[in-house]
């Protein structure tokens, strides 16, 4: 199972509003098929995996990251599959919440015959999946806030744009971040001072990037900016507070974003929580917080965080610097600090929401 798992983080932020699940298929000890949920959502894992083993299936037993599918969508169900194929046991890490699976998956597996185990390292599953059971118990994405501060706490220098916190092993695991992760979101005040891009740029994985989402109440983002310039190779969407039809200046400006490809989304910035209601109804599963001071503060004071990736870099920036919300060090209410690495001189801490 520990190995489904690991597999199954492959295909993170590619596999639409399906989750991206694992399976492989065990016979006498050997790994006789394997896949993960394909870009896009399908074909499903199992299916894959029973097509690679071929006969050796028959009397194996399936590993899944996640409860197999009950219910005919696009493509029969998974169970029916597993069943068809002679599969003598299932051991499942995680139960789908999903209301059209809910059990039904294991319930047809043993009506079948089939050995059924569940909750085989379910921690590990859960994180691994922990996008897709949000979405599906919440109606919200998860939401990953990443923050890279100075060793005196500060995001950056005041009125400087970007200003080199960690170093570039740091910086790689930021973009391996981005490639697992549907969409990424910053405020109007970052899009302004740093111009970012917000792509994976790391080789191989540059088509992983995600969705680019900006808070920009206004509409204040520059048609020359990065974000708007590239908004035809990779999405972005503007979300701002109203529909200000009555505002010539405004819908200009929203014509001239519009015209390079740029998404206006008329839902009140302020207001989290509906639009993270809009972002999931779009089979947006996770979403990667990345700056500024403001919006992350939002964020945590929203109740909205689930895991918290905080990057320390060795140097300070001194009294010009903005401070963060959260240092290392101190915790905020109702997170744990779960891992901890070191890149180079640089240190990661992960911490998740206890609930």
């Amino acid at each position: 199972m520990a190995a489904a798992i690991r597999l199954s983080r492959l295909n993170l932020g590619l596999t639409s509003t399906n989750p991206s699940v694992a399976c492989l298929i065990v016979r006498d000890g050997v790994v006789v098929g394997s896949a993960v949920t394909a870009p896009g959502g399908r074909p499903h894992a199992e299916t894959q995996a029973l097509a690679e083993a071929g006969a050796a299936a028959r009397g194996a037993t399936a590993y899944v990251t996640l409860e197999p599918c009950s219910h005919h969508g696009k493509t029969p169900p998974c169970s029916e599959a597993l069943i068809a194929a002679g599969i003598a046991r299932v051991v499942v890490s995680v139960t789908d919440p999903d209301e059209r699976v809910a059990g039904r998956g294991l319930a047809m597996l043993r009506d079948a015959g089939i050995a059924v185990e569940t909750g085989v390292l379910e921690e590990a599953g859960r994180e691994a999946l922990a996008a897709y059971l949000n979405r599906q118990t919440k109606k919200q994405p998860y939401v990953t806030l990443k923050l890279a501060v100075s060793a005196d706490g500060m995001l950056g220098r005041l009125g400087e744009g970007q200003v080199a916190i960690t170093g570039p092993v740091s910086r790689g695991q930021v973009h391996v971040l981005r490639a697992e992760t549907d969409a990424i979101l910053i405020g109007i005040g970052t899009a302004l001072a740093d111009d970012p891009e917000l792509t994976c740029r790391l080789p191989g994985l540059e088509a992983r990037s995600p969705v680019r989402i900006v808070l920009d109440p206004r509409l204040e983002l520059p048609p020359a900016s990065k974000l708007a310039q590239t908004a035809q190779t990779v999405p972005v969407i503007a979300v701002t507070e109203r529909d200000r039809r009555d505002d010539p200046g405004f819908l200009a400006r929203q014509a001239a974003l519009e015209a390079l490809g740029v998404e206006v989304l008329i839902c009140d910035p302020r207001k989290l929580d509906a639009l993270l209601t809009a972002l999931a109804t779009r089979g947006i599963s996770s979403l990667l917080v990345e700056g500024g001071a403001r919006t992350a503060q939002s964020f945590l004071d929203a109740g909205l965080v689930g895991r918290i990736s905080l990057f320390t870099g060795p140097k300070a920036i001194g009294k010009d610097g903005v401070a963060s919300p959260f240092v290392s060090g101190r915790m905020p209410d109702g997170f744990s600090l779960r891992h901890t690495a070191r890149y180079g001189a640089d240190v990661l801490q992960e911490y998740e929401r206890d609930d």
